[in-house]
């Protein structure tokens, strides 16, 4: 690590720790551990922080919380940002005299050369760990960090000069970075997070980050499928080589889809490299873009064809993504929880192929659902279940439009819900929860939603 660089944007500077949930706390722990007798500054709304944190009350740390805890920001030289809180709503010109910075940030500062970072409204959690499982079966020397819920500082300690960081990064934890990794993966850009933001564009500019600051020897991996990616790529100039992936067009450089086969160009070649007829546990045409973007990070750190190969094979996914539950009275169940926006939620359905029930909503962010809706009226789904304030304006898209020949539900708890999908899926159909809306009405984020669902199946047997 760059102890002298470390030094140069930390030292003697009066710094403000922006949020203590998880990674303000490894933010905090960090810095402490290479500056002990530094005073620090933590703000954040819990009044209960001191109380739940004894070693906060240290000579060296001041503390400022409550409602008020975002004032006097112009005190500090440098401010360390939890991803999760938004200045969406402060004035533009008191904005531009903070000096924000974040963990992610501080992190590529110091190893950004070693760095496979990967961002996308949809599909990055399993690009991230496919990469991560496909490099961890050919070296030890490799970490996994991000929004994959490992902080970054977290992993410093196993970090050397030859360690591969692969780094999933989430648009929040993309606005306020000066550095981009050395391969980075933009994946698609969707709807999204709109409550976070002033406005989409502003969004698609925080996921662009990601190849904004690269230099002319980096990597620039990117979807070229995705019409709001070529569109911001075309506004602006990235220094990064560009390396694109398609399903639709032979590509010039990067991989395509011809022919059910995955080719692969080197030095300007065409080469086949994956058979898409191959048995893997990834499902659906929207992993085929991820297996590509995770190909071509591979190959560019030179890890073996045969090791990439098995690796696809033998990736299972992660929980909460098309994720089976088990066959129950005759009935495939999935958990899709993770599936937040319309997109998502359409690649689940198109890869299961069989859904006869589909359960829709929970929280409202104002992402727009006509054409979902659409999308639901001419698909062969027989049962829409609706919860929440965005199933509810799901449902009404979808009266908008005028539908014939389906069952509408609108239940008020998830108990209800796994009845109604036991007494109306037919048999030998499947029935998928796939909300396509976030989960914060009714749980603490979407894994507590998907749990919570499998184990209603689970525990009804």
């Amino acid at each position: 690590m760059d102890i002298i660089k470390l030094n140069e944007l930390i030292y003697n500077k009066n710094i403000l720790i922006l949020g203590f949930g998880k990674e303000g706390k490894t933010s905090y722990q960090f810095l402490r551990k290479h500056f002990p007798n530094q005073l620090f500054t933590i703000a954040d709304r819990d009044l209960q922080l001191l109380e739940n944190n004894n070693f906060l009350k240290n000579e060296n740390i001041s503390v400022k919380l409550g409602d008020d805890y975002l004032n006097d920001l112009v005190d500090f030289d440098l401010i360390i940002k939890t991803p999760g809180i938004s200045l969406k709503d402060f004035d533009i010109k008191l904005l531009n005299q903070l000096n924000i910075t974040s963990q992610t940030n501080l992190f590529l500062q110091l190893f950004s050369k070693q760095v496979i970072g990967i961002t996308g409204t949809k599909g990055k959690s399993t690009t991230t760990t496919l990469i991560y499982h496909i490099i961890k079966s050919f070296t030890e020397n490799v970490v996994l960090v991000g929004n994959i819920g490992i902080p970054p500082f977290e992993q410093v300690i196993n970090v050397n000069n030859e360690t591969i960081i692969v780094y999933e990064m989430s648009s929040h934890q993309l606005e306020n970075i000066s550095v981009s990794p050395h391969i980075s993966i933009l994946l698609n850009l969707f709807q999204e997070h709109l409550d976070h933001y002033q406005s989409y564009k502003d969004y698609q500019l925080a996921k662009f980050n990601i190849a904004k600051y690269q230099k002319n020897n980096d990597y620039f991996i990117y979807n070229a499928d995705n019409d709001e990616i070529n569109i911001i790529k075309n506004e602006n100039s990235f220094d990064g080589i560009q390396i694109p992936f398609s399903l639709e067009t032979e590509t010039k450089s990067g991989a395509f889809l011809k022919d059910e086969i995955i080719y692969f160009i080197d030095n300007k070649e065409s080469k086949p490299f994956y058979s898409i007829k191959t048995n893997r546990y990834l499902k659906g045409k929207h992993n085929l873009l991820n297996i590509m973007a995770a190909i071509i990070a591979c190959k560019l750190t030179n890890i073996p064809d045969e090791t990439i190969l098995k690796g696809i094979a033998n990736f299972k996914g992660l929980e909460h993504r098309i994720e089976y539950v088990g066959n129950y009275n005759e009935i495939d169940f999935y958990n899709d929880s993770i599936s937040t926006i319309p997109e998502a939620s359409i690649a689940a359905i198109k890869a299961l192929e069989n859904v006869d029930t589909l359960i829709l909503g929970g929280f409202d962010r104002g992402i727009d659902y006509k054409h979902f809706a659409l999308f639901l009226i001419e698909s062969d789904i027989t049962n829409l279940i609706f919860i929440g304030n965005a199933g509810k304006r799901i449902f009404e898209e979808i009266k908008n439009f005028g539908c014939f020949g389906k069952a509408f539900y609108e239940p008020t708890t998830y108990e209800e819900i796994v009845e109604i999908c036991f007494s109306v899926t037919a048999k030998g159909k499947t029935c998928l929860l796939s909300p396509a809306a976030a989960s914060y009405d009714m749980f603490y984020n979407f894994e507590e939603r998907g749990n919570f669902f499998k184990n209603l199946i689970i525990n009804k047997f």
